[in-house]
């Protein structure tokens, strides 16, 4: 209960103080570009679990990082998470009606819209990162960019969206789906939690128990979402349920089976706390948000 407390009431404060700064940084223009911010409103102010965000806060919270150059990080891979969703429902891509119990971007709006829409939160979030309000270390500002360009990415997120796609019509394995979801959700999730060490100004060799955690954390979270996919509420969800297995894709639970997928989830969540085992009581949000990995319905 301790944990749901903790977990809950941060989130809570988490989503509050990212929908302010999106309000803040995305003004209603006078001009002709009033259409693209209202899009970009539209997508990323209210619902979303703002799970990334929350990573990014509380890896700072380790390293005593100053709140406000947290939060314009939370912001920027929220930004980044948000323009990967607006992308993925397009018709081209997922094709989906429902994000977040609302409209897509490109149902509410339009295609074209939703492409700039999703263009230009990219672009918001690498500003945010490189702008010195961020952090006065330039270096610093350079590794953020540097390390979130390399999440997102080829060798990342759009990687991983990229064998998504591919994933239709080819016959993959249990590596290779754990290697896409590495890519497509895990790599995100990765720079959320390292992030937290770069404002902190943590070397490299001092990161292996954040990287050992998200990458654990990262899979949970993907099993987690198969389940759900197959056992979950659409209402809940906010989206629609069960596409993967309708189009005959490989995940986790048809190459695994429920039974043994969730044993799994389970072992990852505490092979992911075991990794904390170098931190003490500031690091119980992040045990937190471990266990809801496989404890949520949404």
């Amino acid at each position: 209960m301790a944990d749901a407390n903790l977990l809950n009431d941060a989130l809570a404060e988490v989503a509050s103080a990212i929908d302010a700064a999106f309000d803040h940084h995305l003004p209603h223009p006078e001009d002709g570009r009033a259409r693209l911010y209202e899009a970009m409103r539209h997508a990323s102010i209210g619902g979303g679990k703002r799970l990334r965000p929350l990573l990014v806060l509380a890896s700072s919270a380790l390293f005593n990082v100053s709140r406000d150059a947290a939060l314009r990080v939370a912001l920027a891979v929220e930004a980044i998470h948000v323009y990967s969703l607006i992308h993925d429902d397009l018709p081209c891509m997922d094709d989906d009606d429902m994000r977040r119990g609302k409209p897509t971007v490109h149902k509410a709006f339009d295609e074209a819209t939703a492409v700039l829409a999703g263009d230009a939160l990219q672009a918001m979030a690498f500003e945010l990162v490189a702008h010195e309000a961020t952090h006065p270390d330039p270096f610093v500002r350079a590794e953020l960019a540097l390390e979130l360009a390399r999440a997102i990415g080829p060798a990342g997120m759009v990687g991983g969206q990229m064998m998504d796609i591919v994933a239709e019509s080819a016959d993959f394995d249990l590596p290779s789906v754990a290697r896409l979801q590495q890519l497509k959700t895990g790599a995100l999730i990765a720079f959320s939690l390292e992030a937290g060490a770069i404002l902190g100004r943590v070397p490299p060799e001092g990161r292996h128990g954040l990287r050992g955690y998200a990458h654990d954390i990262g899979l949970a979270f993907q099993i987690a979402d198969d389940v759900l996919d197959a056992e979950g509420d659409a209402a809940l969800a906010g989206k629609a349920l069960q596409k993967d297995a309708k189009a005959g894709k490989a995940t986790f639970l048809s190459l695994m089976g429920i039974d043994r997928a969730k044993a799994q989830m389970a072992m990852l969540v505490e092979q992911a706390i075991a990794h904390l085992h170098g931190f003490g009581a500031e690091a119980d949000l992040l045990r937190a948000v471990a266990r809801y990995t496989v404890e949520r319905d949404r």
